[in-house]
């Protein structure tokens, strides 16, 4: 599969399934744009995995909540590019808590991140897309989307708004030459998960695991890759879950 020439944007792309998604793109020979909130030190190793396949790599600090951010952000995307081909919404945040224990607050960020990133972004690159006559859009949801799994409120609620959102920009700009799809990854070992768990925690409830293992951040990637490839040309509004069978009933 190649990507050669195109022009891609990856939000939340610094570490774990962002900066997995930004290398795999540039391998395929696309030039990767990704964004984070992070300092440009903490940003550099993404670049340096981007660059090292030869492809133009540059990092934007942008939070996707803020709307300003955003706009300042594409801004320079197309007056360095001129274009953008592809756009992964990857950018999440999570707060887990209960229902009693939530804050306003709480709910409020991960919706910013979540929802109203993924808005502003795909509306801002579907603008461009559409004067362009292609894209593809692909949108990094969760299994959380579908099972509402206990103390993750705000975050199942978004996801599963996201796949909703996802599919309806779909229906609009099909008749453009865009495409847009849903991935939606199951338990996948980034960094934000071993700042939770401990490498025995997460081997031992891996194993618990229909295939006895957390997802590789390459392998969500890998996905990533295909859908805004060509040999994708035909795939529209489609939700890919790659969890490992982690939704499947079990006997």
């Amino acid at each position: 599969m190649t990507l050669d020439g195109r022009v891609a944007v990856v939000t939340g792309g610094a570490r774990g399934i962002g900066q997995a998604i930004a290398a795999e793109l540039a391998r395929c020979g696309a030039d990767v744009i990704f964004c984070d909130v992070c300092n440009a030190e903490k940003a550099s190793e993404t670049v340096d995995l981007i660059r090292r396949h030869g492809r133009h790599g540059r990092f934007i600090r942008a939070d996707v909540g803020d709307r300003g951010q955003v706009e300042e952000m594409f801004r320079q995307i197309l007056a360095e590019f001129g274009r953008i081909d592809i756009l992964v919404n990857n950018a999440a945040l999570n707060v887990r808590k209960s229902l009693i224990d939530l804050d306003v607050e709480d709910v409020q960020r991960v919706w910013s991140v979540v929802l109203w990133g993924l808005f502003h972004c795909s509306q801002l690159a579907a603008r461009q897309m559409v004067e362009q006559k292609s894209g593809s859009i692909v949108v990094i949801t969760s299994v959380h989307a579908v099972r509402p799994f206990p103390n993750n409120t705000a975050y199942n609620g978004a996801k599963a708004a996201a796949n909703h959102m996802a599919q309806t920009w779909a229906a609009e700009l099909v008749r453009h030459g865009i495409r847009v799809n849903v991935i939606e990854p199951g338990w996948t070992d980034t960094p934000g998960e071993r700042t939770l768990y401990t490498e025995e925690q997460i081997r031992e409830e891996g194993s618990r695991l229909p295939m006895g293992r957390l997802a590789s951040a390459a392998e969500i990637a890998n996905a990533v890759r295909f859908l805004v490839s060509d040999e994708a040309a035909y795939i529209s509004g489609s939700v890919l879950r790659v969890d490992g069978g982690l939704m499947l009933p079990m006997t």
